[in-house]
């Protein structure tokens, strides 16, 4: 089954080594073939950027053929600024048509993360087409709606990976991270949510290592 991974960009955040350094991580860690696509938001998604709710458009059957993704395929979203440091093979092969890394917030409530998702495309089509501002409104959230709690709103019963040594997906000084700051023996990816960025963390030995 063909696999296209997905990241995101948009604003001035992020510099363009950010692509360069995950396109780096994906081909040292991944089996090939894949496709790896960089995508920014629509002119109309702007207003979605917020939360980065603009990325459900990749639930837009209409979207994914304009970019190449036919119905079926397998589409891991990965966020712009983790890092891989393992293979990614156990994490591509599941096959749910949904999965979500699960137990990595802390101060926010919701069981979800964003920063990685994986998807078949041509399902869920739902998690586009109903979103608007009058349902975003209405949608419990923590500072403000995003799309790790648009995704639990509508599908809290979604298959996961667990933060932590359950799937080797970690997120930086967050639930599952073990004290201190060396990388976990059986670490995948790293994921950075929150105000941190891997940028500030340059000094530690396996960001040397894997992020470059």
């Amino acid at each position: 089954m063909a696999l296209t991974v997905v990241t995101w960009i948009w604003g001035k955040k992020y510099a363009p080594y950010y692509i360069r350094r995950l396109d780096y991580g994906l081909r040292l860690h991944l089996q090939p073939p894949f496709r790896f696509l960089v995508l920014q938001p629509l002119p109309e998604d702007l207003w979605l950027t917020g939360g980065c709710l603009c990325r459900m458009r990749l639930f837009d059957p209409a979207f994914q053929e304009r970019n190449g993704i036919r119905p079926g395929e397998r589409v891991l979203q990965l966020d712009l600024d983790l890092i891989i440091t393992g293979r990614l093979e156990p994490i591509v092969a599941r096959s749910e048509d949904l999965i979500i890394l699960a137990g990595a917030n802390a101060a926010n409530p919701c069981p979800f993360n964003g920063s990685v998702v994986a998807m078949r495309a041509g399902e869920d089509s739902d998690l586009w087409f109903d979103l608007n501002a009058e349902v975003l409104r209405t949608i419990p959230h923590y500072q403000f709606p995003d799309d790790q709690g648009w995704i639990h709103f509508r599908r809290p019963d979604a298959a996961v990976w667990q933060a932590g040594s359950a799937s080797g997906i970690y997120a930086f000084k967050k639930p599952g991270w073990p004290r201190g700051d060396g990388l976990p023996a059986d670490a995948r990816i790293v994921c950075f949510p929150g105000k941190r960025d891997p940028a500030q963390f340059e000094h530690l030995p396996w960001i040397k290592k894997y992020w470059r």
